[in-house]
């Protein structure tokens, strides 16, 4: 059986002036958050791996979530941010990369202003690096984004990609549509993957229950198949709207008709097949 893994999880020293997204409404995830934090949550769900994701856009923070994985060995993984756009990014991607735990890279393309963003030239000269270097992209958008991102993967077909948060459907005013549609296909691409993560945060915060998200999930489950999806929770993010047991027991209620290979799968067998962790059990 496949470790246990939660794909999606950051960590971060808070100062106001770095996380400005950060706002009143979110004043719960304030504070910092570390590994040691995390560790707690892990054990009560049964989760024995994680991967730590970027959240600003340095190579710096980059590199410091490299250095908690080399203290801490259930990080498995870091998903970090390199100059995509920028000259200098094969002389970053040559240092970053020594490091084995680098396993993919990630830009916050739905705050760029510009929702052609994922298309210019630059960026995708940068996303051609990637495969000689064995990383993943991860896909950060919101789902009016789709039809951009669906043009930009078809420019990488031999290119990883996992999209985070089942590309952000506006699952708040319970609208499926035009999301379903291009959710299922862009999944008709066998080289890209799907994170069950970030619903919740795209519910209501406070009013949300299993079955608003439900038929989100149902269409990523159809388009996927099991072998496509991993659980991530976007932990500390995720505590705006609940807790870490709550969403672990709500995926567990979501996938319990599946068959027990299909979800170790989910739980972790895709995640540790798509970024190549080290299976430690």
């Amino acid at each position: 059986m496949p470790d246990r893994i939660d794909s999606h999880n950051h960590f971060w020293r808070y100062r106001a002036h770095e996380y400005a997204w950060i706002g009143d409404d979110m004043h719960v995830i304030r504070r910092n958050f570390l590994p040691s934090d995390l560790l707690v949550n892990l054990g009560a769900a049964g989760i024995v791996g994680t991967i730590a994701v970027q959240v600003r856009q340095t190579v710096q923070e980059t590199e410091w979530l490299l250095q908690l994985s080399d203290a801490h060995d259930f990080i498995r993984g870091v998903v970090g941010w390199v100059p995509l756009g920028e000259p200098t990014l094969n002389a970053v991607l040559e240092r970053v990369c020594q490091h084995r735990q680098l396993k993919g890279v990630r830009h916050v393309i739905h705050d760029e202003p510009d929702d052609e963003f994922i298309l210019r030239a630059n960026f995708n000269r940068g996303i051609q690096q990637l495969q000689r270097f064995g990383l993943v992209y991860d896909v950060l958008i919101f789902e009016r984004h789709l039809p951009q991102a669906i043009e930009f993967i078809d420019r990488h077909p031999g290119q990883i990609f996992v999209i985070d948060h089942v590309a952000k459907p506006r699952i708040r005013i319970k609208e499926l549509s035009p999301w379903r549609e291009r959710i299922v296909e862009l999944a008709q691409r066998d080289n890209v993957y799907c994170k069950i993560s970030g619903m919740v945060t795209e519910a209501s915060w406070t009013e949300w229950k299993p079955e608003d998200l439900k038929p989100y999930f149902d269409v990523v489950l159809a388009a996927f198949g099991a072998r496509r999806l991993m659980f991530g929770s976007d932990w500390p993010v995720l505590l705006v709207a609940s807790s870490y047991s709550l969403w672990a027991e709500t995926v567990q209620k979501f996938i319990s008709h599946l068959s027990s290979t299909e979800q170790d799968r989910i739980l972790g067998g895709t995640a540790t097949e798509v970024y190549g962790l080290a299976n430690m059990s």
